[in-house]
């Protein structure tokens, strides 16, 4: 994978990111496609797939609950992945 690539994925959003991971997907399940042409696309999915890992990690890190005490408060607390 080029360097324009990376600097490419880097600037997607998470919608668009999972997108294009869905077309290299897609391209990568036809018959028809080269060794060379095959392995650069392996290549990009591997780096969208990291790309989408991290943006979901930080949008995970960023989410707080928010809970009702027993006495009626509103209290905020993180939000445990660790039930996931």
């Amino acid at each position: 994978m080029n360097e324009n690539t990376e600097k490419q994925i880097n600037e997607y959003d998470l919608e668009t990111a999972m997108k294009r991971l869905d077309a290299v997907v897609e391209r990568l399940s036809r018959e028809n496609i080269s060794l060379e042409d095959s392995l650069a696309l392996y290549e990009e999915g591997v780096a969208l797939v990291k790309h989408c890992n991290a943006k979901l990690e930080s949008v995970e890190r960023k989410i707080n609950l928010l809970r009702m005490t027993q006495d009626g408060e509103i209290s905020e607390a993180p939000f445990d992945t660790s039930a996931i």
